[in-house]
């Protein structure tokens, strides 16, 4: 396998919200997206799963709280939380989930 430019296959992606996924690792799926500012719907997943913002910064609903996940960090929700993205969130983020779901 080559290597990948994240940033790269970010920008190119055709629109905000829209992932890419980018490797499978044991069981893992590594995804990355462009976040425009604009809130998403709450969810909930069975498996935890990862958060990291490249640059930019998230705005992250967690369970009711507000939490700010900057660039260069990450934060790990639990399986079973429920949890949006509050209006604000902009720039490059990494998903790390389970494979499949």
């Amino acid at each position: 396998m080559s290597s990948i430019n994240v940033m790269e296959t970010a920008a190119a992606l055709p629109a905000a919200w829209s992932s890419s996924s980018l490797a499978e690792v044991g069981g893992a799926c590594m995804k990355v997206l462009r976040m425009d500012s604009a809130s998403v719907p709450e969810e909930v997943h069975a498996a935890a799963e990862v958060l990291l913002v490249l640059d930019g910064r998230l705005e992250l609903l967690l369970e009711g709280v507000e939490v700010a996940v900057e660039t260069g960090e990450m934060y790990r929700v639990p399986a079973g939380a429920r949890h949006a993205v509050g209006p604000g969130s902009r720039g490059t983020l990494v998903i790390v989930e389970k494979a499949g779901a």
